[in-house]
């Protein structure tokens, strides 16, 4: 299983979505602190997004300490980039924690600190309010709003 997941992320690396996504079973489910639950093709559709919003921009992506044993596994993985609204540089550290079925990933469950992430983000605002649940609630509003949108203009 790590051929998969190691598969997974040299994609990112490339910015390839297609084979991100072709490494997902169909009934995945994606969870993050960002999005909230996603399943099957949201799930999808977000990689596809998010690798379509950073073409031709600075964005870089490291992973290491891939692992799995009886049909799960994990890795570490870093994004690099400027976050579009405030044009502040992000460096997001994420933990990912992945379930197999079929040879596929059934379940990709990444974690990281939503309020580091914030401050980077938006500076004072997010110190101030990224680790509320006002601040939780709205972001993913806001993400889930800009998947609905990429979704509707494929």
């Amino acid at each position: 299983m790590n051929s998969i997941i190691e598969n997974f992320y040299s994609a990112f690396k490339n910015q390839d979505a297609e084979v991100m996504v072709a490494c997902y079973h169909d009934d995945i489910v994606f969870e993050d602190p960002a999005f909230g639950v996603l399943k099957g093709e949201h799930a999808k559709n977000m990689w596809r997004m998010l690798i379509t919003s950073q073409k031709g921009k600075v964005f870089r992506v490291e992973y290491s300490d891939i692992n799995s044993k009886n049909n799960m596994g994990n890795a570490k993985w870093e994004a690099f980039y400027k976050f579009s609204k405030t044009g502040r540089p992000v460096h997001n550290k994420i933990i990912a924690h992945f379930e197999f079925k079929d040879g596929k990933i059934i379940k990709h469950t990444d974690t990281f600190n939503l309020h580091t992430w914030s401050k980077q983000a938006f500076g004072l605002k997010g110190l101030l309010l990224g680790g509320t649940s006002f601040f939780k609630k709205k972001l993913k509003q806001q993400t889930n709003t800009l998947l609905t949108t990429f979704e509707n203009n494929l």
